[in-house]
This record gives structure tokens, sequence and C-alpha cells, in this order.
């Protein structure tokens, strides 16, 4: 596939440059074929009977084995959820953690860790986004370090098989930023979530959560997917791996559409997004405060000189740029994806002029 023919995928970029996946990718034709033909057997045959239902648990299964090839995992070790948050809630319920325990975690981290953090029971230990800092917070009452592999205010990339190495301690990886947009091995992480939204371009409601030893994990918030049997008071025997922590029936054309936005992902997209990430550093320090952290991802964060950053952001929407403002950061963002090209970037730029 050339860059030419990847961007004829997304129909947006017909009309815009963008630079959203931070918050959702954009989405292409290939995708939203999957979606409408399975919505279209849904429509004509029902949602009802064995093979609607061998259908979808089929859907599940291939996109766990997807998924876990695409970070390096055995499909047993994934389990399906709606969101990276969803992600973070159950491993937090599942640890058990007290008002005795520590969770080690960063400044720069969205509110999604932070949420089930706070409400984790352990006290919340925060520090910079430094890999020395992150270790010199961990004390005798750490029991998890969660932070993200990148952040989502700055790009900056966080050793997180690092940090699990030199502690010796379980780690949650907030994957919401690196999953799609860089190279990411997920062997040796204890935790990783994923958005299928974001930088896979999938469907809204999508994603999944790496559990290395699902087995060590508690099942805090069963769903129906949780047991393989269960008696009349409750009691049950949990599925193999990861699919015991599933949370919810994720709808068949929203399985169908991440699936095949896997699928339409060339072998080159990290090398091409992380070019076009540089060139428009390079060519936005001359004219705002651009913040570079290393190593760093795709998403490229600057201060406009001049103006507010949601001032910014509405001008560039006015000429079809899209970017988006980090709130309470002064911060624009724009999350440079393998669809992007040249003429894009020189757009945006041109937009702050």
């Amino acid at each position: 596939m050339t860059y030419e023919e990847a961007r004829r995928l997304f129909p947006v970029l017909e009309h815009v440059a963008y630079f959203n996946a931070g918050t959702f990718g954009p989405l292409s034709r290939a995708t939203m074929d999957a979606v409408a033909e399975q919505q279209g057997r849904d429509l004509e045959e029902g949602r009802i009977g064995t093979a609607y239902y061998e259908r979808v648990l089929g859907l599940r299964g291939d996109l766990r084995s997807s998924l876990g090839r695409l970070v390096g995992c055995d499909a047993a070790q994934i389990a399906l959820t709606s969101s990276t948050t969803d992600g973070c809630n159950i491993v937090l319920a599942g640890l058990g953690l007290t008002p005795a325990d520590e969770i080690v975690t960063t400044s720069e981290e969205h509110f999604g860790l932070l949420g089930p953090l706070h409400v984790s029971g352990a006290r919340v230990i925060v520090a910079a986004p430094d890999p020395d800092a992150i270790l010199a917070a961990v004390t005798a009452r750490t029991k998890l370090i969660a932070v993200s592999q990148v952040l989502w205010t700055t790009g900056q990339i966080l050793p997180v098989l690092e940090l699990r190495e030199r502690s010796g301690l379980p780690v949650l990886v907030d994957g919401a930023q690196s999953v799609g947009a860089i190279p990411v091995d997920g062997r040796g992480l204890d935790f990783l979530t994923i958005s299928g939204q974001k930088w896979l371009c999938g469907p809204d409601a999508t994603g999944a959560l790496v559990v290395a030893d699902p087995d060590r994990l508690r099942i805090a918030r069963p769903s129906y997917f949780a047991q393989a049997s269960h008696t009349r008071d409750g009691t049950f025997v949990p599925r193999d791996g990861a699919q015991r922590f599933e949370p919810n029936w994720i709808p068949g054309p929203s399985l169908a559409g991440l699936l095949a936005a896997l699928a339409q992902a060339p072998e080159w997209r990290f090398e091409r997004a992380y070019a076009l990430a540089e060139r428009l550093r390079d060519l936005l320090a001359p004219v705002a405060e651009l913040v570079t952290p290393d190593p760093r991802a795709t998403l490229v964060a600057f201060r406009p000189a001049g103006r507010t950053a949601a001032d910014v952001v509405a001008a560039l929407a006015d000429r079809g740029v899209l970017v988006r403002e980090i709130p309470g950061t002064g911060l624009v963002r724009a999350s440079v994806g393998w669809w992007s090209n040249e003429d894009d970037v020189d757009r945006l730029v041109a937009g702050l002029a």
C-alpha cells in the first residue's frame, strides 16, 4: 500500500487535515463497510439463535487473536472492553487494595486512569513523569505502578518495561496513546489497556485489556462472560484466560469494524507517522513554544504565540485543520498518524500565521 492509497481509505481526509487520533481516529471505508455488513445481517436475520451467537462469539475470538498479535501477547491474555478506563477499573478492583497500600503514578495522567486510581482504596502517590522520579516514589507499601506509556499531554514515552524490571512491582500501563501509534510489546507487562477508537481507527467504545496472568487477578466485577458455569447461588467456575474479565456485550458491528481497521494498517505505519510528527515539530519550532520530550511519540504539543490554545483550535478548524486543546495546560495537541501527509502538516503550520 502506498501513502496515497492509504489516504484514500479515509473519506474525511478529502475535506480536512485530521490530527485528532488521540481522541478519535479517522474511520475508513473498509471499517464502515464491515460495520454495515454486520448491521445488515442483524436487521435481516435478527439477533437471536445459535447462528447469531456463534457469529458474534466468533468475532470476539478473532478480535482477541488480532489484538494479541498486535502487542505480542497470546489471545488468552486478552479481554475485550469498551475503553481503556474499563481496563483500569477491572485491574484496580481486582487487586483488592487497601488504605495501607500505595500506587505510584505521574502528574500527567488522564482521568481515565486517575479516576480508577482514586477509588481503588489505595493511597495514590504522584511523581513527575520521569523514570527516576517514579522509582524514587516507590516505598515498601507500593503495590502497583500505574502510568501511561505515552503521555496524552505531551507525547512523552515512558519506559514501562524498565519500570517493571527495576521496581519488581506490577505495572498497569495505560496504552490509550501508544497502541497503534508506536510499536508496543506487551510481553513482560502485567496489565496493558488498549483503545480501539483512537490510533487503531476502530468504532466507538471498543478496546481491550491485556492480563499477563489471569489467574492472579481476582474477578471483582463479573459479567456473564466471567463464568464457564454457575450455580443458583451465584457460585461460578471462571472461564479460562482473560476473557473472564470482559465487562459487557460488544455489538457484532463494532467487533467487525475494529477487525477491519486492524487489517488495513500498513507495515510502514509507525515510521511514516513518526517522520511526519518530526517534520511538524521542525516547522513549529520557529513559530510556537514547542514541547519536545525525549523519547517521544507522534503526539505533538505546543503553546501558540500571542493567542490562547482555544482560539487557535477554533481558527484552525475554520481552515479545515482539526486539532484539540489540552484543558488547563495552554497546549494545542496534534495527533499525527500514518494517514497524514506533508500537505496536512504544512496546512497546520500555515494556519498559525
